[in-house]
C-alpha cells in the first residue's frame, strides 16, 4: 500500500468511479470486513454492518461543505442522509468551518483510540482507516515549506472539495464511521483522529507499534485544501520513476518506499471502482463485508510481510500484483529491501514502523511544537538469570553448581524474571563474615 493507488471498495455510498478516474491514487484498502480466518488476534467479534454503512446516500454532497462545521449537528446531518429536511438544515452549516483547536487533549487521544478498537471489532475497517490517514498526509510537498499550502497531515481531507477528488473516493464512508468518535471526543483534532485511526487500524491487524505523536492543528476552511494530483496511480506508464516522483516529493526515500508498500498486505481492489483486479477470487467471493474484489494476500485483514513473498513468488492467481507492485522486486534498489523483508518479517516491522510514523508528521503543524505523547516509553523485559553469567576464570560451572547456585539465589528471593534488588554475592559474603564472626566468638 504506497500510499496506496486505487479505490476502497466497500461502504461505498457513491457510484463507481468512470475508466478515467479508476487510476486515481491509492490502492483500495477495503474497509469492511471481517472473517475470523483472516484476523490476527483473539479479538474476532460478529460483524455488525449497518443497514446505513453500505447505503447510497438520497442526495450529494454540495450542499454540505465541511462534516462537521462549527456544530456537531452539521455531522448529525451529515449522517443522517435521508432526511427531507437535509438541504435546508445543511444549508446553514456549509460555509461554517470546524473550529481550530490548537492541539489534541491526551486524555480524549486516549478515549478515541478505545472507540477505535471497538469500531474495528465490529465493522473491521482496518484497511479503509488506514487509508484515510494515509490520505491526508500523502499531500506533502517538501518544496513548499507555508502551512498549509505543503499540505500534508492538516485534516483537509473532511472538506468536500478533496474528498471529491479522484483518489479519495470511497473515503467518505471512513469519515461516517470515525465522526460519533470525533463528535465524542470534540478536543481531538481532525488531522489527529486521522492519523491516530489509521495507527491503530496497523496495530489491531497484528503489525508493529507505532511510535505516534500528537497535537496536529486542522486546517479551518476549504479554500486551504490542496490542489488534486498529489497523490500516486496504480499503473503508470513507468512504475519506480512515477513512485520515485510522489513520494521523493514527500521527502520519503527508496527504503521507505518499499516498507510503506508492505501495507497493500491488508485490502482488496473492485474492478469496477478502480478498473484493477478480479471481480472476486476465492479468498473474497464471501466478503468479508460485501463479497467480492481481489486481494494482495491471502488473510486480508492481517498484517505481516506475506505480500512481499506473495509477489516475489507470483504463484497464485487469484492475489493481485499492480504495476506499482511489481516493480519492487524489478527495481535494483527497491529489489533489495523487498528482497530483505520478504525474508525477515521483524525487519519489515521495524522499518514500516518508522516510515508509517515519519508519513504520519508530514507536513503537520504541531501544538505544542514538540507534539504530545499518549503512550509511555517501553519497559524493558527483566534480566534472565544465568547462573554462567556469573561463574569466574575461564571455566563454566557445571550443571550440578549452577544449579545449587540458582537455588541460593531464589533463597534470598531472586527469581529468573525478577533480578534481586541487592548484590546477590554481596549478601552471600556478609552471611560468611557473619557466621565467622560468631565462630571466633563462640571459640573465644
Amino acid at each position: 500500500m504506497q500510499l496506496l493507488p486505487l479505490q476502497p471498495q466497500s461502504f461505498s455510498s457513491s457510484p463507481p468511479p468512470s475508466a478515467s478516474t479508476a487510476t486515481a491514487s491509492m490502492a483500495s484498502l477495503t474497509g469492511a470486513a471481517t472473517a475470523s480466518r483472516l484476523l490476527p488476534s483473539a479479538s474476532r467479534a460478529r460483524l455488525s454492518l449497518s443497514s446505513s454503512a453500505g447505503r447510497s446516500p438520497a442526495s450529494p454532497l454540495s450542499s454540505l461543505r465541511c462534516l462537521r462545521g462549527s456544530s456537531p449537528l452539521a455531522s448529525r446531518l451529515f449522517l443522517s442522509q435521508r432526511r427531507p429536511s437535509m438541504h435546508l438544515l445543511a444549508a446553514q452549516y456549509s460555509g461554517a468551518a470546524s473550529p481550530k483547536c490548537a492541539a489534541s487533549d491526551p486524555e480524549q487521544l486516549k478515549g478515541a483510540r478505545e472507540e477505535i478498537k471497538e469500531l474495528l471489532k465490529t465493522k473491521f475497517c482496518h484497511p479503509l482507516l488506514v487509508r484515510l490517514g494515509w490520505h491526508d498526509a500523502g499531500t506533502y510537498n517538501k518544496n513548499i515549506e507555508e502551512w498549509p499550502k505543503r499540505g500534508g497531515a492538516n485534516g483537509s481531507l473532511r472538506f468536500e472539495i478533496e474528498l471529491k477528488h479522484a483518489a479519495n473516493a470511497g473515503l467518505v464512508n471512513a469519515l461516517k464511521l470515525i465522526e460519533p468518535i470525533k463528535e465524542k471526543y470534540p478536543s481531538v483534532t481532525y488531522a489527529d483522529l486521522f492519523q491516530l485511526a489509521s495507527t491503530t487500524a496497523i496495530e489491531e491487524a497484528g503489525g508493529p507499534k507505532i511510535p505516534m505523536k500528537y497535537g496536529r492543528v486542522d486546517i479551518s476552511k476549504p479554500e486551504e485544501c490542496p490542489e488534486e494530483g498529489r497523490l500516486p496511480d496504480a499503473g503508470p506508464p513507468s512504475p519506480a520513476d512515477h513512485l520515485r516522483e510522489v513520494f521523493y516529493r514527500m521527502g520519503l526515500n527508496d527504503k521507505e518506499i518499499v516498507a510503506l508498500s508492505g501495507a497493500h498486505t491488508l485490502g482488496r481492489s473492485r474492478p469496477e471502482r478502480s478498473g484493477w483486479g478480479k471481480p472476486e477470487t476465492k479468498y473474497t467471493k464471501d466478503g468479508p463485508g460485501a463479497p467480492g474484489g481481489q486481494s494482495w494476500t491471502v488473510q486480508w485483514l492481517k498484517f505481516d510481510n506475506s505480500y512481499f513473498k506473495d509477489i516475489k513468488e507470483r504463484k497464485d492467481e487469484d492475489l493481485l500484483v499492480l504495476p506499482t507492485d511489481g516493480v519492487l522486486f524489478e527495481d535494483p534498489s527497491f529489489k533489495v529491501y523487498s528482497e530483505k523483508y520478504a525474508e525477515d518479517q521483524e525487519a519489515f516491522f521495524k522499518d514500516y514502523a518508522e516510515a508509517h510514523a515519519k508519513l504520519s508528521n508530514l507536513g503537520a503543524k504541531f501544538d505544542p511544537p514538540e507534539g504530545i505523547v499518549i503512550d509511555g516509553p517501553a519497559k524493558a523485559a527483566p534480566e534472565k538469570f544465568v547462573a554462567a553469567t556469573y561463574s569466574s576464570g575461564k571455566r563454566e560451572l557445571s550443571d550440578t553448581m549452577k544449579q545449587k547456585i540458582r537455588a541460593e539465589y531464589e533463597g534470598f528471593g531472586g527469581s529468573p524474571d525478577k533480578p534481586l534488588q541487592s548484590n546477590y554475592f554481596l549478601n552471600i559474603i556478609i552471611v560468611i563474615a557473619a557466621l565467622a564472626l560468631l565462630s571466633s566468638l563462640v571459640v573465644n
